[in-house]
């Protein structure tokens, strides 16, 4: 098949106002991936990463990141289609497919809360939160708060949603209210618990000791990247793409201290602060097989469910097959 000069001139002359040349002709653009997270939200950290360091170029993909002032407004968003992956917990997940929606969850974090308490305090076990001011950040079906209150009673027969004096506030307040003393104890989510380490609280207890106490074998992860199987299915390489190039964002972070100075304005910490965050982060980046993982959050689900009832999980009493994305288990 001929083809006329005047078409080929035309090709020629295109390729050469593009700087990318016959290349970026014949070369489709990457998938977009429209990522929706919390404006201030601690995974910006690893998004930033990815961006700044080209790693969703590299892994054949176009990160797009889409900032929210709200939780429930990227979960709206996401169950009407208009994103491609959010950030939210399993347990969210498998209510959600237990509705009917195929929603599914690919691990992001392990880093979870911890009740914190002053490094002079004389509070050394749960039993020595009888009778102290507890402020717990996330209300009372916070998964965090529901796993030390199952240990409390299991291990202390204790009720301690009713032997403290429990006060229930948004994350920054109740950080602020420890430091100035009005709190005796503070469960709050696991960055603002990095935050008053910097600054000389220490860790009573986590989220984390209570799921291993009551049966975990591991770290789960509590928040994990979240899409629809469909959207995986008819893209199998766009979603396995986006994961990849979150592993290498992880790897980064997890060796270069470097980088974390370039995050430094991002994570709003300097110094001893941003070293902890750091190394927190650091201890929080998943490296358990996903199907030990699914087969803890399995068994903390039923926990969970009994603890927290139907306004937590809905009236499925155990986690939805395909909460963890299957893809990630080959």
């Amino acid at each position: 098949m001929n083809i006329s000069r005047r078409v080929f001139c035309g090709v020629a002359l295109l390729a050469a106002a593009n700087p990318l040349g016959f290349r970026a002709l014949a070369s489709p653009p990457a998938p977009k991936i429209r990522v929706g997270v919390l404006k201030f939200g601690t995974v910006n950290w690893e998004l930033d990463t990815i961006k700044h360091n080209r790693l969703d170029a590299a892994n054949g993909v176009d990160v797009e990141v889409v900032h929210f002032a709200g939780e429930d407004a990227t979960n709206v968003a996401i169950l009407a289609g208009d994103l491609d992956i959010i950030v939210s917990d399993w347990l969210w997940v498998s209510r959600q497919r237990s509705m009917g929606e195929d929603l599914t969850f690919a691990p992001y974090s392990t880093a979870v809360g911890a009740i914190m308490v002053k490094e002079d305090a004389p509070i050394r076990g749960i039993p020595d939160l009888v009778g102290r001011k507890i402020g717990v950040a996330g209300g009372s079906l916070d998964k965090s708060w529901l796993l030390i209150q199952g240990l409390a009673q299991r291990d202390y027969k204790m009720d301690l949603a009713r032997e403290a004096d429990v006060v229930f506030g948004a994350p920054p307040l109740l950080s602020e209210k420890a430091l100035s003393g009005e709190l005796d104890a503070v469960l709050n989510f696991w960055h603002f618990c990095a935050r008053l380490e910097a600054k000389g609280f220490r860790r009573l207890i986590g989220a984390d000791d209570a799921a291993k106490s009551l049966g975990a074998s591991g770290p789960v992860s509590a928040l994990g990247y979240v899409f629809h199987d469909k959207w995986a299915n008819e893209n199998p390489d766009v979603p396995m793409s986006f994961v990849r190039a979150s592993a290498a964002a992880k790897k980064l972070l997890a060796d270069s201290d470097a980088e974390w100075q370039r995050l430094a304005p991002i994570v709003r910490a300097e110094g001893r602060e941003l070293q902890v965050l750091r190394d927190r982060y650091r201890e929080g980046i998943p490296n358990r097989p996903i199907a030990e993982e699914e087969s803890d959050a399995a068994k903390l689900y039923e926990i969970l469910a009994d603890l927290g009832g139907e306004k937590l999980v809905g009236e499925a009493r155990q986690m939805a097959p395909g909460t963890f994305w299957a893809a990630l288990k080959t």
